[in-house]
């Protein structure tokens, strides 16, 4: 209980003109014993005015972000609605040159209201391996899935995805989902990788389902004379295609938004967010960096920048808070 300038002259006088102990007249007053010394202390030294009430000392936080950040932060997030707290706070440290906790624009989002309620996307497919890829390379993930263009009918969108760095190789749509298509499509992989051209000790695995694309002699002939081997999901249980899995559906979840009358105009949607997801898209298993910063080695020098980035901030932000004056209590 807090007590105000009068009322602590009060017990004092109490105290003074009892007949009782100072200790059992405070036990009859429920004052503390130690609170009733430190006034009796200030009033014998400094007389009434040593017993005001004084404000409580204010709080000072060293790592308060300043305004201008939560104005950008603000900002940013509104020309970016797509990005959740944590791809805003990646993407903050990475362009602004600064850095800022995930939890931070978290809160700063939240006190404008600005924070999306949250997407569940319930995934039957595991997101990794018990024995993770250590290397781009070293497995593709490859898969169907399809899309309706109006007046055309189904078409078969084919991916191969680069395990390691999530980065995806080559995709291409098709009108049947046959075992020349899978091939068409591995041409393209090896094309842009250029893994044909050089010596390497490994081939990549090639990781599919079951279906009859997949189990083909055909493409198994094809495969050794790509000098690759290939690993299929077991059946009804596609937890070794997690990666994939969730990678069709993330497209899905955008592309599906409109409707398409031309087959070029999906081809072009789907260049796009291939592109984002590539380039752009923080991806949480990766650290929080792009698969194309993975798959072409930059990551770590990215990770080491954010490393050095949030102490050099920390620190100009302690000095910062630090220099500035203490707002007095009102209270």
């Amino acid at each position: 209980m807090r007590y105000s300038q009068a009322e602590k002259m009060e017990i004092i006088r109490m105290v003074e003109g009892s007949d009782l102990s100072v200790k059992r007249t405070l036990e009859e007053l429920q004052v503390n014993r130690s609170s009733f010394y430190e006034w009796y202390r200030r009033y014998r030294a400094d007389g009434y005015d040593g017993l005001v009430v004084k404000p409580p000392h204010p709080r000072r936080f060293w790592n308060r972000i300043p305004e201008p950040e939560k104005e950008q932060v603000v900002a940013i997030a509104l020309g970016h609605p797509e990005q959740s707290p944590r791809q805003l706070a990646c993407f903050i440290t990475d362009t602004q040159g600064y850095f800022i906790s995930e939890s931070s624009v978290y809160r700063i989002l939240k006190s404008y209201d600005l924070v999306p309620s949250p997407e569940y996307v319930v995934m039957a497919a595991a997101d990794r391996f018990h024995q993770p890829t250590t290397r781009i390379h070293e497995l593709w993930q490859t898969d169907f899935t399809y899309f309706r263009i109006v007046g055309w009918g189904w078409y078969y969108l084919g991916s191969i995805l680069d395990d390691y760095s999530r980065y995806i190789i080559a995709w291409k749509l098709f009108t049947t989902m046959a075992t020349t298509d899978v091939k068409d499509l591995l041409d393209l992989a090896v094309e842009k990788t250029g893994i044909h051209q050089i010596a390497v000790r490994h081939r990549p695995r090639l990781l599919s389902d079951n279906g009859p694309a997949y189990v083909s002699e055909e493409l198994k002939h094809y495969l050794a004379t790509k000098g690759m081997t290939q690993t299929h999901g077991a059946p009804y249980h596609p937890m070794t295609q997690g990666k994939i899995e969730r990678y069709h559906r993330s497209m899905k979840n955008e592309v599906n938004l409109q409707k398409y009358y031309l087959p070029w105009e999906l081809e072009q949607e789907i260049e796009r967010f291939v592109n984002y997801y590539n380039n752009q898209r923080y991806h949480e298993s990766l650290n929080n960096v792009t698969p194309a910063d993975v798959y072409y080695g930059r990551h770590e020098e990215i990770l080491s920048r954010r490393e050095r980035l949030k102490r050099r901030t920390v620190k100009a932000r302690k000095h910062y808070n630090l220099s500035q004056p203490i707002a007095q209590s009102t209270s």
